[in-house]
């Protein structure tokens, strides 16, 4: 059996596409299904069940998938042991985060103490982080909501209140703090659905018996403070989020604790190089201060 055929097998795995794979490999759909020919002559069974152009894991396949993926985890993992012990200024950390309002601020902090070190960062949706955790391909996730798993560290660094945003002129603008039962009739920006923030807040305004009127629901939650600003509608916007802009007053929610936790999360199996353990500290001293400020 030869890493290539894993390597591909793990591709074909993935998309369940033999063309689709080939592009993605950049080879030819010929030269991939030969080579899974010889990985199923191997093993001595079939892996996919094969309708049309399209593949389908079979029951040997997905037991299969599980020891490839771990086989070949295991070696990246080697792989960048010892790229981290042989150069570690040349290090590449690798990020995903669905929440990314303080993510300037910390990599800041963090180049302070590590100029050489590289990043690449991806904002993602949760399932995409589970996806990446489990590949190997990211070193951290900064996430709200936490994420739950087996193979998942999650270690929740910081609390953040979710406020009410109005525009200047609103008739809460003199107010420091306004229940959810006054904002029934209002129309609202905010994120799409699927968002923690926005699962969060409509699954409590639920609770007390309305649902919130959106005007705007988008992807970039940077927006929504132009749209407010604009009058276009009031916004749950969380503490970490919040605006400098002198035409937007933020209101406290009386009554309910609406708070979001974000946590920093990596794979428990997965060698962390010495860049990335500072990095991890970075964090957790960050938002740290962030919480002794909003005492």
């Amino acid at each position: 059996m030869e890493l290539l055929q894993l390597q591909y097998f793990l591709t074909v795995a993935r998309l369940e596409h033999m063309t689709e794979a080939a592009r993605n490999l950049h080879v030819t759909q010929s030269s991939l299904s030969k080579t899974i020919g010889r990985l199923e002559e191997d093993l001595g069974v079939p892996l996919f069940d094969r309708i049309g152009r399209n593949l389908r894991l079979n029951e040997y396949g997905s037991l299969f998938l599980r020891r490839a993926e771990r086989a070949l985890f295991e070696l990246e993992q080697g792989k960048q042991e010892l790229s981290d012990l042989s150069s570690p200024e040349h290090s590449t950390l690798k990020l995903a985060v669905t929440t990314a309002s303080k993510l300037p601020n910390i990599l800041r902090e963090f180049r302070k103490k590590r100029p050489d070190i590289q990043f690449h960062v991806q904002m993602l949706t949760t399932q995409e982080m589970v996806t990446l955790l489990d590949r190997g391909e990211v070193d951290f996730c900064l996430s709200s909501p936490p994420i739950e798993g087996d193979d998942i560290e999650c270690q929740i660094v910081f609390i953040d209140p979710i406020l009410v945003a109005v525009p200047k002129g609103h008739r809460l603008a003199d107010r420091s703090s306004v229940s959810l039962a006054e904002l029934r009739d209002e129309w609202f920006v905010g994120v799409k659905k699927g968002y923690g923030t926005r699962d969060l807040v409509d699954s409590l305004c639920e609770s007390i018996g309305f649902v919130p009127k959106y005007v705007y629901e988008g992807d970039e939650p940077a927006r929504l403070s132009m749209l407010v600003e604009a009058e276009i509608g009031i916004a749950f916007i969380p503490s970490t989020a919040r605006n400098s802009r002198e035409q937007i007053h933020y209101l406290q929610i009386e009554n309910h604790e609406l708070v979001r936790e974000i946590a920093l999360l990596w794979h428990r199996n997965r060698y962390i190089s010495r860049a990335a353990l500072e990095f991890r500290e970075v964090v957790a001293a960050y938002f740290e201060a962030l919480s002794k400020q909003s005492i």
